[in-house]
């Protein structure tokens, strides 16, 4: 009865959603020639969405396209400004003929799709590495059975593209899936590594932002997201930013980005050696500019492995985070790096007290990248409108 009375504010919106989209598709049919990009994750077209909606701009001209970018905020106001957001999503699902998404989207789980639409999944991580989705129910971090018998998580999906055979049935056990539906067309946001324009252009607009950063090592930290919701403490890096500073700064700088969802507490800010990057350049920018990257949990490393760099892993909560979460591999047998969980480790590890050498890369990426050419973008598009 308590579970109920707690998830009575969802029952309520999802019952509402679902008889506006029913009203909705009474009023309406469906425009063939219609295209909705929705995402929750940036205010701003960004990753997967932008390569594929600018191919689509390209060669698909004659679609009409439409962008539904709300990061949510969890304030009164940004809980109203959600509400019609939700509403927006409600008209565009029932009038679109391709519904994009690439991450969690809580209105297409409460309805009931049109039959000449579909719901297409580009979920933002490469490979598959954490568990997410039905994974992890019965976790910490995951649904309750309660919760999945009102919303039908990751429900509805027509399509979704993934990086490799290697991962789909994880991908079918996420999503509820089958596997026919899960295709290993490439992940969209790499094919940015093989433009060496796009890269040329990054470095310059890098270099003029931080100059003094020149002749440096850039070491990139992208700490995985920690939680099950937007509702957020402020990060604070796990190790210490002024010992680093003080024995890497004349050679190195530290850059520092955060998952959408993280909050930033601007003290782990050292002066001159610690940078951290907001908006102005995408995960994808920086790891072409990253000599070095620092990671825990992030798939950022899956995208990484293209570029044969090194990788370190800092796993400093590896226990707490196997017991509410978990991974679909077993973490230390899989990572393509060293495992460090102390400052000191870390700085003779990027010191290169300990090779790189012994960790194949390339075999890595392999294994979880059926294709490498920078064309991810064209055939998921392709397929799409032509499959």
């Amino acid at each position: 009865m308590m579970k109920q009375l707690r998830l009575m504010p969802t029952i309520l919106v999802k019952y509402f959603l679902r008889g506006l989209h029913g009203f909705f598709s009474f009023l309406f049919k469906v425009n063939r020639k219609k295209i909705t990009f929705a995402s929750y994750r940036s205010n701003h077209l960004r990753d997967n969405l932008f390569y594929v909606s600018e191919e689509i701009k390209k060669n698909y001209s004659s679609y009409k396209i439409v962008y539904l970018l709300k990061k949510f905020d969890s304030s009164g106001f940004g809980k109203i400004n959600y509400l019609i957001h939700m509403v927006k999503a409600c008209f565009h699902l029932a009038t679109s003929r391709y519904f994009i998404i690439d991450d969690y989207y809580f209105p297409i789980y409460v309805i009931k799709p049109r039959k000449d639409m579909d719901i297409i999944q580009l979920w933002h991580s490469s490979g598959a590495f954490k568990k997410f989705g039905l994974s992890t129910v019965g976790k910490s971090f995951g649904p309750s059975t309660t919760y999945l018998k009102q919303v039908n998580i990751h429900g509805n999906y027509s399509k979704t593209y993934v990086s490799s055979k290697e991962v789909i049935p994880y991908f079918a056990e996420a999503f509820g899936m089958a596997h026919d539906q899960i295709k290993p067309l490439g992940v969209p946001r790499t094919d940015f590594f093989y433009k060496q324009e796009w890269k040329d252009k990054t470095t310059r607009k890098f270099y003029k932002k931080y100059p003094l950063l020149k002749e440096k090592k850039i070491i990139l930290y992208a700490p995985t997201f920690r939680g099950k919701s937007h509702y957020q403490e402020a990060f604070q890096i796990p190790f210490d930013t002024w010992d680093m500073r003080s024995r890497l700064q004349d050679n190195h700088a530290l850059l520092v980005h955060l998952h959408p969802y993280m909050r930033t507490d601007r003290k782990i800010e050292a002066d001159g050696f610690v940078y951290h990057l907001d908006n102005a350049f995408t995960i994808q920018e920086l790891l072409v500019l990253t000599d070095i990257l620092i990671t825990d949990y992030s798939t950022v490393f899956f995208d990484f492995s293209l570029l044969d760099r090194p990788i370190i892993f800092y796993p400093y909560d590896l226990k707490d985070y196997k017991q509410d979460r978990d991974f679909y591999y077993d973490y230390e047998e899989m990572i393509p790096g060293p495992m460090v969980v102390d400052t000191e480790s870390l700085i003779k590890t990027i010191l290169g007290d300990e090779s790189y050498d012994q960790y194949d890369k390339k075999q890595f990426a392999n294994r979880f990248f059926d294709y490498q050419d920078g064309k991810a973008t064209e055939r998921i598009v392709a397929d799409i409108f032509e499959g």
